[in-house]
């Protein structure tokens, strides 16, 4: 699990308002899509929730609902995360 972060990702979350304990949870718990430009994007679904639910209580999770759409685009070559986001649309899994 890599912790390098590139500038524009940084900035991105600060934009966002996305905290770095989602990105922390990101890693332990999101689901890795391959986007097939050389990235792979990480993303919360529901059996990530209920991994974290499982490990955390359902309570804290449920307080952490607004970035439940959080995502990141990590580099599949060194594991650099490259941005930050909320989803607004669906992520479609091959």
């Amino acid at each position: 699990m890599s912790h390098v972060t590139s500038k524009h990702a940084v900035i991105r979350a600060q934009q966002r308002g996305i905290p770095p304990f989602i990105d922390q949870l990101l890693d332990l718990y999101g689901m890795e899509q391959y986007d097939g430009c050389g990235g792979v994007v990480l993303y919360l679904d529901k059996g990530s929730i209920r991994r974290m639910e499982r490990d955390m209580g359902r309570e804290p999770v449920r307080r952490l609902s607004t970035w439940r759409n959080a995502y990141k685009v990590k580099s599949s070559l060194d594991g650099c995360t490259i941005t930050t986001g909320l989803r607004s649309e669906r992520i479609w899994r091959k």
